[in-house]
């Protein structure tokens, strides 16, 4: 993006309809319509398109990120608005379907001109629509946990890396249970990655990972992975599946009678299989996560709070899951750096996200996975705050561990900065550490 205190829509309509007919022709139409710019004076609303799977294959996960985004934005209004002015969400069902992503968010971009865009679930779908985000210089934000790296000028990173996850999770795993590793994981790029850092934070902790399977997403039958678990007889196994066919394996491997320990940065706190699932599929699993609807906090879990909020107006909702956490104050992080800027124009609105914007205990209950959570100007990343949640037999969930743990690979080893280079660059584990190849 930009860092002239240019607007992407004053930029086109500056430059007239020659400069129109040549962003269509080098970004396949998505030039926009030439709409007038939208700053805090002039703007009647503020807004917020909101992309999330609401039926399809990631329903499960994405209709509580959609609901949660709807959550904020109804208490922002009910305060004041932003800065005075109203949000005005414009939101659509892609139906976990990445073609329809596309086709969404060059609407919401072109037509829509929306001021801000939440979007997508699964890695697959953020890279399939962070070219088009790229080419218009749209502020995205990107809620889900996932496998890092992505160092990029337009997107924000909301939610946990795997590093921050698997971090958290794998190094207690090792302490409690010993140092062989076996490594179960979706196949696709956040699967791959996932179990490229298990290597890396294997060899941080004195552990290795004695084999990896990675499992296609229509899979639903784990017959062969249970065989080969047991016949490699691992300390614990790290999983991340992902999806509603992989949730197969936790009620497989119960009746199959493998009684391992398992890490996990996408089980329970995505997909609540510990209650969707009967006893004791979920028995002994360890998730690394920033939030889950039985996180301790005061501002998660006491009266008024945001579990009783989120579930006074959604009684039918099953789960208050990891990414709705994110989408929520993510959306209160966008709310400080609108009124921060006092403008709309999304340079400005860039540049008040990448001074630093903490959330916390003296503005609770806007971020209900612990005391407080800083956005790193530098990465686009965030310093969340990460949890050890284990399931028991009965699938009763208790905190192990919990601390602060900041966004490291793109801040320490990569030196990613975006204030002082422009990037749209994924950064992977193979760049940078030889056991991950």
């Amino acid at each position: 993006m930009s860092r002239d205190g240019i607007s992407r829509r004053k930029f086109v309509t500056a430059g007239g309809a020659a400069l129109v007919s040549g962003l269509a022709g080098c970004s396949g139409g998505e030039a926009s319509d030439g709409a007038t710019t939208d700053t805090m004076s002039s703007a009647d609303t503020v807004k917020i398109g909101v992309l999330e799977d609401q039926s399809g294959n990631f329903a499960l996960v994405g209709d509580p990120k959609h609901k949660a985004s709807m959550l904020a934005i109804q208490e922002i209004n009910n305060d004041g608005g932003i800065d005075g002015k109203e949000i005005e969400p414009v939101t659509r069902d892609p139906q976990s379907d990445n073609q329809r992503y596309q086709e969404l968010t060059r609407e919401f971009i072109n037509e829509e001109e929306v001021d801000a865009l939440w979007a997508g679930y699964s890695s697959a779908t953020r890279e399939a629509i962070r070219p088009i985000i790229n080419r218009n210089e749209q502020l995205y934000f990107y809620t889900t946990q996932y496998e890092g790296g992505v160092c990029d000028e337009t997107t924000f990173a909301m939610g946990p890396t795997a590093r921050q996850q698997l971090g958290t999770v794998l190094p207690y795993l090792v302490e409690e249970y010993g140092p062989e590793i076996y490594t179960i994981a979706a196949d696709y790029n956040f699967g791959q990655l996932s179990a490229d850092w298990v290597k890396v934070l294997a060899n941080e902790n004195d552990a290795e990972v004695l084999d990896e399977e990675f499992i296609p997403l229509s899979e639903s039958s784990f017959g062969s992975v249970i065989n080969n678990i047991q016949d490699a007889d691992p300390d614990f196994v790290m999983s991340m599946l992902v999806g509603a066919n992989h949730t197969s394996f936790y009620e497989q491997k119960a009746s199959a009678g493998l009684d391992i320990p398992i890490g996990t940065s996408t089980a329970m706190a995505q997909g609540y299989e510990h209650e969707r699932l009967d006893a004791p599929a979920m028995a002994n699993i360890y998730a690394g996560v920033n939030y889950m609807q039985e996180v301790p906090t005061t501002s998660n879990t006491e009266d008024g709070g945001f579990v009783d909020r989120y579930f006074e107006k959604y009684p039918d909702a099953p789960y208050l899951n990891e990414e709705a956490e994110t989408n929520y104050f993510s959306t209160y992080m966008y709310k400080e750096a609108v009124e921060q800027a006092g403008t709309l124009e999304q340079p400005e609105v860039v540049e008040a996200l990448e001074s630093g914007i903490s959330l916390g205990t003296e503005r609770a209950p806007e971020a209900p996975e612990g005391e407080e959570v800083t956005l790193d100007g530098a990465t686009h990343h965030v310093d969340h705050h990460m949890w050890v949640l284990r399931a028991d037999e009965e699938h009763n969930v208790e905190a192990v561990e919990n601390r602060k743990v900041p966004e490291q690979f793109l801040s320490e080893t990569v030196g990613c900065d975006l204030r002082e280079e422009s990037e749209q660059t994924q950064y992977t584990p193979v760049d940078y550490y030889e056991e991950a190849e």
